[in-house]
């Protein structure tokens, strides 16, 4: 990347991104270390991020970029949106969740909306007024979206909704929630994509769920007791919820994809600058052949996972991204940020595991990544099925 001043050569040589392009991405990497880095450790404690930080991105306009203007967003290009996910990953401070309000909840609006839910909500999405969350997993359910037993039921012009969801990100800071529900009770067992607002009665937050990492990010329980909608809130089509949400998840992949190959580049730079400076036995970290031989294999790792990564950018920028390779990249980028983070940890010796390192943070936050939209195993399900 162009003009960036990274001390990795990794970072350079690619060509999906024009000037402006890298313009956008100092503003949002200024933006990011002046507001992200000095307060992640207190965001970590409270075990959220707060709602200030959301308007400031909203004023800075890194909140859903592509949104198109007549909705309130700047109408940009999906690179801008690219390097919002790589810079956030670049910060290494993953539980910073805004990849859900503009990769997914947006997304989802603007491709299934109605010219009145979109006029409603995208522009408070995109000051940061309103933040969004999505919710599809249940206690008993996970990546079977079939297996949803939340249900809406249709009363005259409402859906009554009733069920609980779980590890639901942005729980306890949201505002809107799409909810995947059962709406058919036959065979089939429809499911239907549902705009909940917080403010509904019958609608409960649950507890703050402890993780192993992504400690500042607030993923929630959430309930619904009877929770009364008008059917003017369903998104898209009902008992085509399923569908819908198939159609929309390589994008999902492709951030989290994104965000994983830039936190897996971070901890590579921040490795190098350590073994540099690290001595042992009277020489530094690097100039042992050991480190020096990781250091090769994961720099090698790193060149053709941001090639296959530019490559999927540049076929969704055109439409032409299909969901196998959207699991082909998920697959490879999460696995290979897990092996990175823990081969870098180990070259850092005990203060790899000294929560005030960087790279302890990568580590457990890392985890989730071959787990969330979609896992690993499910990738390959995913990809063998296209075989």
């Amino acid at each position: 990347m162009a003009d960036r001043k990274l001390p990795s050569p990794m970072m350079h040589g690619r060509t999906i991104y024009e000037p402006e392009h890298e313009q956008f991405r100092d503003v949002v990497r200024k933006f990011f270390a002046a507001e992200i880095l000095p307060n992640i450790a207190q965001w970590e404690k409270d075990g959220i991020v707060p709602r200030k930080f959301w308007r400031k991105a909203g004023e800075m306009g890194i909140l859903c970029v592509t949104v198109p203007e007549e909705y309130g967003g700047p109408g940009a290009d999906y690179l801008y949106a690219s390097i919002i996910d790589e810079e956030l990953g670049y910060t290494g401070q993953a539980s910073v969740t805004l990849q859900v309000q503009s990769d997914i909840i947006a997304p989802y609006i603007l491709a299934l909306g109605t010219e009145e839910q979109k006029k409603k909500f995208l522009p408070k999405m995109v000051t940061g007024e309103i933040i969004g969350g999505l919710c599809l997993t249940e206690p008993g359910t996970g990546s079977d979206l079939r297996g949803v037993k939340t249900k809406a039921v249709r009363d005259g012009d409402d859906y009554v909704i009733s069920g609980a969801k779980t590890f639901i990100t942005n729980g306890q800071n949201g505002d809107l929630f799409v909810v995947a529900c059962q709406t058919d009770d036959g065979e089939k067992k429809g499911i239907s994509l549902i705009l909940v607002e917080a403010d509904r009665e019958g609608f409960r937050r649950g507890r703050n769920l402890e993780k192993l990492g992504l400690k500042a990010s607030d993923t929630s329980e959430l309930f619904f007791d009877e929770v009364r909608v008008p059917v003017s809130n369903l998104l898209g089509k009902e008992n085509g919820g399923l569908a819908q949400v198939m159609k929309e998840l390589p994008k999902e992949r492709l951030a989290i994809a994104t965000i994983s190959m830039a936190n897996a580049q971070k901890a590579f730079d921040i490795t190098l600058d350590y073994v540099r400076d690290r001595k042992v036995f009277g020489k530094t970290v690097l100039e042992f052949q050991n480190t020096q031989f990781k250091l090769a294999d994961i720099r090698a790792q790193l060149a053709m996972g941001w090639a296959y990564v530019d490559q999927c950018i540049a076929r969704f920028v055109k439409g032409e991204l299909t969901g196998e390779e959207a699991a082909i990249v998920k697959l490879a980028t999460t696995e290979m940020q897990c092996r990175i983070v823990d081969d870098c940890l180990q070259m850092h010796g005990g203060w790899g595991y000294m929560w005030e390192m960087p790279i302890a943070r990568m580590y457990v936050d890392a985890r989730i990544r071959r787990i969330g939209g979609g896992s690993s195993e499910i990738m390959k399900l995913i990809i063998s099925r296209a075989l």
